[in-house]
């Protein structure tokens, strides 16, 4: 099947078709500065796209990609989604049981990695695919990664459907969970400027820069960037968060969009008000946010900066809830906004049923087309519906004219920085520790992240408590947990809050532990 004409009257054709029509146009500016033009990429992707096929990825395959931040992410991502593939992008900061977990779990028939992170996963590890492709560095037991590209056709592949990214989160039992979505048959071509048509809800426009300051990895910040590209803008590109840089790369690049969480707000303006003056911001269109509750001063100082370009959204990785624009914002401060077009939402109370605007209940929605399992777990999927709805648990209600308040994003959750982090998790491998007999995990404030994790140990019989014990769990966290999971303090307890069926009461812990922290 030849590779199909890009569609040059539409609006935005998308990736695929603009590398055709505008191949002297920047699409990708790194961490370095390097840049790369929209007929490069594209001839890159396609050869990524040859040597995937030549390994047997087709329709609905998985390819997992431990990459980071640069211009691997956005190739892989490209190259496997117009094969009507899954790319499964994993966080680099996982520790290698985690990081083998996903990548056994979604059954990647292909793995890339670049060498430092490919170093962790020995090939002594099971469940690793049979193709392996390092980047960088030579790894024993990984291709180099140029060996799954080199000498392919830069022309377009036959018989292109478009894929899909699925993202992993991880749930109530602190597992991980592939979120997939049904693909939809359509090309590439015809798929691209329907999925990147909702951008301009968010403040895009037709042509721009999009500032990447958060891991790819992540769900958001990976879609933005693609959709980015899709609508025919400039992606700039930066390893990891740092303020000024930031607004330096503004400037510079005359930035448009960036997507951030509340934590860079809060770090950007506490930077020195001369610092931030030095800096012309003035070509941003919008900074959106997601990933955690934005205090409501740190919105209105950052919007008294920028001016009202802050675009809101509530989402997890399982869909889309509502999103808010500036002026309603202002309007309602607080509030996360309204469903878009195709997203139904409902609070329903602890009976099951649907409660009144202005009470609090647990938030379901429903995005049209875009239903979601969670892979090979039929029963997770199911216990996250209700009469089609789904939940990911987040508490909130809805006011009068229909705007939702969100009041506690999950029961459990803590966001650190706008990661989410999973209590069970973490007490699930403190648990096994001997001088552990009971742990419980909470989140306590923080000034820098939002949230920090706070462990509530009771010691084994005969452990003495104290400030040796929390250095042995330190160091015993940092064999099996990412950086970001590690409690930041411990606390210890000679007993618990529990119901008589033994149920935590973690509300009971939290009340103490946060109002006195």
């Amino acid at each position: 099947m030849p590779a199909t004409n890009p569609d040059t009257t539409s609006e935005n054709p998308g990736f695929y078709a603009l590398a055709l029509q505008d191949p002297q146009r920047v699409a990708f500016i790194g961490p370095q500065g390097e840049e790369t033009t929209f007929g490069e990429l594209g001839a890159q992707v396609n050869r990524i796209s040859h040597g995937l096929r030549a390994l047997g990825v087709g329709k609905e395959d998985m390819v997992a990609i431990l990459v980071h931040n640069g211009r691997e992410y956005i190739e892989l991502a490209l190259a496997t989604i117009q094969l009507g593939a899954y790319i499964v992008p994993i966080n680099t900061h996982l520790a290698p049981p985690e990081l083998a977990y996903i990548v056994k779990d979604s059954t990647a028939k292909v793995l890339v990695a670049h060498s430092d992170l490919a170093g962790h996963l020995h090939s002594e590890i099971g469940g690793l695919p049979a193709h392996r492709y390092a980047i960088g560095d030579e790894v024993e037991g990984w291709q180099p990664y140029p060996e799954l590209w080199s000498g392919r056709l830069e022309e377009q592949p036959g018989d292109r459907v478009m894929g899909a990214i699925m993202n992993y989160t991880s749930g109530t039992t602190g597992r991980p969970k592939g979120v997939r979505r049904p693909l939809s048959g359509l090309s590439p071509e015809q798929e691209a400027p329907l999925a990147s048509k909702h951008f301009y809800t968010l403040g895009f426009r037709k042509q721009g820069v999009h500032l990447v300051c958060s891991p790819l990895y992540h769900a958001a910040p990976g879609a933005f960037a693609i959709n980015a590209l899709h609508l025919g803008h400039t992606v700039v590109c930066h390893l990891k968060f740092d303020a000024e840089a930031v607004l330096r790369a503004i400037e510079r690049y005359k930035v448009t969009t960036s997507h951030m969480v509340p934590t860079h707000f809060h770090r950007m303006l506490r930077l020195p008000e001369e610092v931030r003056l030095r800096y012309d911001v003035s070509s941003l269109d919008s900074l959106i946010h997601a990933a955690a509750p934005c205090p409501v001063e740190v919105k209105k100082q950052m919007m008294e900066w920028v001016g009202p370009k802050l675009y809101e959204y509530l989402a997890a990785t399982e869909g889309g809830m509502s999103q808010v624009t500036p002026e309603e914002w202002l309007a309602k401060p607080g509030t996360v906004g309204r469903p878009q077009p195709g997203t139904t939402l409902r609070i329903v109370g602890e009976n099951g049923e649907e409660v009144p605007d202005g009470e609090p209940g647990t938030i379901y929605f429903s995005n049209a087309g875009q239903a979601f399992e969670y892979y090979n777990d039929p029963g997770k999927t199911a216990a996250a519906r209700l009469d089609g709805m789904s939940t990911v648990g987040d508490f909130g209600y809805l006011d009068e004219d229909g705007y939702l308040f969100l009041l506690d994003r999950r029961t459990d959750l803590i966001i650190s920085g706008g990661v989410n982090i999973y209590p069970a998790e973490i007490e699930q491998f403190l648990i096994t520790h001997p001088s552990v007999q009971d742990i419980a995990v909470i989140g306590v404030p923080d000034p820098d992240w939002g949230q920090s994790v706070l462990a509530i140990v009771q010691p084994s019989p005969g452990v003495e408590a104290g400030e040796g014990l929390a250095e042995k769990l330190r160091a015993y966290c940092a064999e099996g947990l990412a950086s970001y999971k590690r409690p930041r303090r411990f606390e210890f307890r000679e007993d618990f809050p529990r119901t008589e069926a033994g149920k935590l009461q973690r509300r009971k812990l939290r009340d103490e532990y946060v109002d006195n922290n």
